[in-house]
């Protein structure tokens, strides 16, 4: 009786304990996203300050922002959403966590417009409420990860046979990228170095997530640090996180930012959700519908940074495109010089993306 008695109190408790870690790593994400996009804006800020004074900029080699405190609010504002969104891997699942780092893009948009004076045009705008619609469909949808407690168990998880498969799938690839297709096409095409990035950042959120587990057995009093498995997640992080730096900025020196940053966006996570499926098996208890749901969040993130992005340059607003559908409306036979007034009203593309004319060529 006392057996049964323990094992529906334990099937009631699990679920509800599931949902509480959930919510504390959805706020964690949330609140990394908050503090890394504000960040962006403090360094900014902190930067344009010291260009009114005249003295040497960062990007002419000057380090004069080292003085400035807006900067270092920054740096520290970037410091504590980096830790925020490396706590919530340890609470909530990857597939949930690494799309909402998308929100970071949209706060560091929106703050700009108010803080910055940069303007953000309709295709912003949309790209803004498309991301955080879809960012919302993946929470109500999100999926629930097999529960690792201990190292041991993560252990027995990265020594799956499917897992195995897929790291050595993914490391023959990206030295392969590395060593023999970068050095010849890496100038040229825009995906290898956005590859390389994405294929290795799967192992670094592999190895978040494990630390993550080791951190929380450390303030249960574990000594985790006699577990070898510690040190290999430090140096796979490591080893991930300064190759993925150096060839993002490798791709940033090259390409547009405004084609890197939505391709980026879409391979990393893509990659990682992929990760986290065969290593935490986290879509095995999800249903049709909430497999969809997922999908569809997805997408419209992945179509709203491509709008924020990829249109950044245009110059459009509501009352242009208004004006004119209602000059189109009155006229039914309308000249060149109307018909395009929409357009005329933009950038000319080619000088946006002047540079990339070869990216994906072969």
């Amino acid at each position: 009786m006392d057996g049964t008695l323990n094992e529906t109190n334990w099937s009631i408790s699990t679920p509800a304990g599931s949902k509480y870690r959930l919510y504390i790593g959805l706020a964690l994400a949330i609140g990394s996203s908050i503090f890394i996009g504000s960040s962006f804006i403090l360094k900014k800020k902190g930067l344009l300050k010291l260009a009114d004074k005249g003295v040497p900029r960062a990007g002419q080699g000057g380090y004069s922002y080292l003085k400035e405190w807006l900067w270092w609010a920054g740096l520290l504002s970037m410091g504590l959403g980096e830790a925020a969104n490396f706590a919530a891997y340890a609470f909530a699942p990857a597939t949930l966590v690494t799309p909402l780092g998308a929100l970071s893009v949209l706060i560091s948009a929106i703050l700009s417009s108010y803080f910055l004076n940069e303007k953000l045009n309709i295709h912003g705008k949309l790209g803004c409420v498309l991301s955080i619609l879809g960012s919302t469909v993946m929470v109500i949808h999100a999926p629930e990860e097999e529960e690792v407690t201990s190292l041991d168990e993560m252990e027995r998880k990265l020594q799956d046979p499917a897992f195995v498969t897929f790291a050595v799938l993914l490391t023959v690839v990206a030295l392969m990228l590395i060593f023999i297709v970068a050095p010849r096409r890496g100038q040229t095409n825009i995906l290898i170095y956005i590859l390389i990035c994405s294929l290795i950042g799967a192992f670094s959120v592999s190895s978040v997530k494990g630390l993550g587990i080791a951190m929380k057995q450390m303030l249960e009093q574990k000594p985790v640090y006699r577990h070898p498995l510690v040190y290999v997640l430090v140096g796979i992080l490591v080893l991930s996180v300064s190759t993925q730096i150096n060839y993002l900025n490798k791709a940033l020196d090259v390409f547009n930012t405004s084609l890197v940053t939505p391709l980026y966006y879409v391979c990393f996570t893509t990659t990682v959700v992929i990760c986290s499926i065969i290593l935490f098996k986290e879509w095995s208890s999800m249903d049709l519908g909430d497999i969809i749901g997922t999908l569809s969040g997805f997408c419209s993130i992945i179509i709203g940074i491509f709008l924020l992005h990829a249109f950044k340059n245009t110059s459009i607003t509501w009352s242009q495109l208004m004006s004119t559908v209602a000059k189109e409306r009155s006229l039914p036979h309308c000249d060149y010089e109307t018909c395009h007034t929409l357009l005329e009203s933009m950038e000319d593309p080619a000088l946006a993306y002047e540079e990339d004319n070869i990216l994906f060529s072969q």
